[in-house]
C-alpha cells in the first residue's frame, strides 16, 4: 500500500465525499514550512530596531538636561529657602555665606551659625544633578565685631557645558531667578521671558 487510496464515505458513491489516505512514506516525505525567522527577517528587525535607538538618543540627552535644568531651578529656590530661614534664625549673621553653614548632620549636636541643620544634605555637597551650586554673601556690615551680611547669590552652573546643562542660573536675596545662556554664571538673562 505504498499508493494513495481513497474509500467512500458511508458506502456513498459520490467521489466528493472520499477521504484519502497516504501511506507512511507518503507523510514522512511531506514538507512542512520552518517555525520562526530567517536569518534575513532577523537582521531587518535588528537594522530597524538600531536606527529607532540612534533616532532617539538626541532626544534622551535633551531631556536629561531640560530635567537637570528644571532641578537646578528648584534647589536654587530651596536655597533661597533656607537662607530666609537662616537670616531669621541668627540675626546678627544675616544670610549663610556656605551652603555648609545652612547644613549639617542633626546627630551631631544643636544647630548652630556654622551648621544650621536646615538645608539637606544633597545641597550642601554643592553638587546634584548634574549642576555646581554655591552661595556668596555681599554687602557685609560689621556689628561690635560680628560679620553681617545683607545680601547673598545663589548660583548653580553646570559640570559640563552642553551635556549635564545648557545655562547656568543666579538668584539673589531680591528672589529674582536670572540666568546665562552660556552656561556660565554672568546672568544676565531673567528667566521666563
Amino acid at each position: 500500500m505504498d499508493r494513495e487510496i481513497f474509500r467512500p464515505d458511508d458506502g456513498g458513491a459520490n467521489p466528493m465525499n472520499c477521504r484519502y489516505f497516504f501511506s507512511r512514506e507518503r507523510r514522512a516525505r511531506r514538507w512542512n514550512a520552518p517555525n520562526g525567522f530567517t536569518l534575513m527577517e532577523l537582521l531587518i528587525v535588528i537594522a530597524i530596531i538600531l536606527i529607532l535607538m540612534l533616532m532617539a538618543i538626541p532626544t534622551v540627552g535633551h531631556l536629561k538636561k531640560a530635567a537637570n535644568e528644571t532641578s537646578a531651578i528648584n534647589s536654587m529656590q530651596v536655597i533661597t529657602k533656607a537662607e530666609l530661614s537662616y537670616s531669621n534664625t541668627y540675626p546678627m549673621n544675616g544670610y549663610a555665606c556656605t551652603l555648609t553653614a545652612m547644613g549639617g548632620d542633626p546627630n551631631s549636636g544643636a544647630p548652630s551659625a556654622t551648621s544650621a541643620q536646615i538645608l539637606q544634605p544633597d545641597l550642601v555637597s554643592g553638587y546634584k544633578s548634574g549642576y555646581i551650586f554655591a552661595v556668596n554673601c555681599k554687602e557685609k556690615v560689621t556689628v561690635n565685631g560680628t560679620d553681617r551680611f545683607n545680601g547673598y547669590t545663589v548660583t548653580a552652573v553646570p559640570q559640563t557645558v552642553g551635556k549635564t546643562g545648557d545655562r547656568g542660573f543666579c538668584e539673589s536675596d531680591s528672589g529674582m531667578i536670572t540666568f546665562d545662556p552660556a552656561g556660565g554664571s554672568s546672568c544676565t538673562q531673567q528667566l521666563g521671558q
